[in-house]
């Protein structure tokens, strides 16, 4: 097994500031937390927090499973943005393409299901978790937390026809810390761009050609109105674009949507 701990994934992180600080423990109660509280004692802009297994971490319908050792990647990095609350969610996408980026980068044919999956053979190979902590109006830091299925063999029997692996899908093991660089690379490059213009608009491009849901018939799970509709595309603010069955334009944000033909979909 390739080792894998604080030295060796900081060897592999080739940035300018996105996880030149690299916290790395092997059991966690969730990297998001242990992120959070590593603010709270000052750590800086980029602070990287990984971990081989997670104590409060979750399966489906609140399903505990444990990922064996050497088949997961389970990070979150820190961040302290200057730009106001209501652009931070828009980050869940940032970190989706560049997640995406990187596996692409390593040849599987890789898609982002709005807003926060990635996906491999219309099944999830990575989850991502933003949360934001607020301080007297202002942002006082940005947690994002990525969870990748890397060499993981199989799934419990209610996860098979939604959730797969980089191994399972190209029979390959992947070294997990040069996987961590590649996501973090494609991500200080793309924060850099969002931190410029405060929206989507020079990745929109990148994103749209990764996007699983363009062109597919959506259900859009509103609480007040749910509704069906053929998505088109996000706009520059990370809503997904959806024409309704009666011709209408309707921009999404947040909620819960589900799309045809993935995680059994139909």
């Amino acid at each position: 097994m390739i080792m894998y701990d604080q030295n060796t994934i900081s060897n592999a992180i080739h940035t300018k500031w996105a996880g030149k600080t690299v916290h790395f423990v092997k059991e966690t109660d969730s990297t998001n937390e242990w992120a959070k509280r590593l603010s709270r004692q000052g750590a800086p802009h980029g602070t990287l927090a990984a971990a081989e297994f997670q104590s409060a971490g979750k399966g489906r319908l609140g399903r505990r499973w444990t990922a064996p050792e050497g088949s997961s990647v389970m990070m979150s990095i820190l961040l302290r943005p200057s730009f106001a609350p209501s652009y931070a969610s828009m980050l869940t996408l940032v970190m989706g393409l560049s997640t995406a980026q990187a596996l692409e980068s390593l040849g599987p044919d890789v898609s982002v299901k709005w807003p926060n999956d990635v996906v491999l053979s219309r099944k999830k190979v990575c989850g991502i978790l933003t949360e934001m902590g607020l301080e007297n109006g202002k942002i006082r830091e940005v947690v994002i937390g990525v969870g990748i299925n890397v060499n993981i063999e199989e799934f419990p029997a209610e996860l098979t026809d939604k959730a797969t692996s980089l191994f399972l899908e190209t029979g390959r093991k992947y070294d997990r810390n040069d996987l961590i660089g590649r996501v973090l690379e494609n991500f200080e490059r793309n924060y850099e761009k969002f931190v410029s213009t405060c929206d989507l608009s020079l990745m929109l491009e990148d994103y749209q050609r990764l996007l699983a849901n363009r062109g597919q018939r959506v259900r859009v799970l509103d609480k007040k109105q749910p509704f069906e509709g053929k998505a088109l595309g996000i706009d520059k603010n990370g809503e997904l674009l959806v024409q309704t069955d009666a011709g209408e334009l309707r921009a999404v944000r947040g909620g819960e949507v589900s799309v045809r033909g993935l995680y059994s979909y139909v």
